[in-house]
């Protein structure tokens, strides 16, 4: 009875993952984030989700570190975005508004940006300067 339980609770779950997962962690927080890493998925990204999971996120893994920007185009959640250097260290924090073009940009070259919902960093007392664990690759 109790398998049949977990079986029906995890049927009714809503789907989430789309990608491949990385666990990181802002401090104690942690954080359930899809990773996209190649030109097709990372343009993809988020869009026409209708919602996401409270610790969950997108992991956006750049081929170069570079000024990368990110845009809400068919993105029909808000969200906050963090760019993120190398050494897992949080460069800036932008919020974003859903289904517009503006063009949010890191401060200086990064390879990763994370988005998660808007508030999110910032609801935690996460912020520019705060380096967060599991980034794959991070040094």
């Amino acid at each position: 009875m109790r398998s049949v339980l977990l079986f029906a609770a995890l049927a009714a779950a809503p789907a989430f993952a789309q990608h491949p997962l990385a666990h990181l962690n802002a401090g104690m927080h942690l954080i359930r984030a899809e990773v996209v890493s190649d030109p097709g998925t990372r343009a993809q990204g988020l869009m026409y989700r209708k919602s996401m999971p409270q610790n969950a996120g997108m992991l956006f893994i750049f081929d170069e570190a570079e000024v990368h920007c990110m845009w809400m185009k068919n993105t029909l959640i808000p969200l906050s975005v963090a760019f993120i250097d190398d050494r897992g260290a949080i460069v800036n924090i932008a919020d974003m508004e859903p289904q517009t073009e503006a063009s949010h940009c890191a401060a200086q070259p990064v390879r990763y940006a994370l988005e998660m919902n808007r508030g999110w960093f910032a609801a935690r007392g996460v912020k520019p300067g705060s380096r967060l664990g599991g980034i794959p690759g991070g040094k």
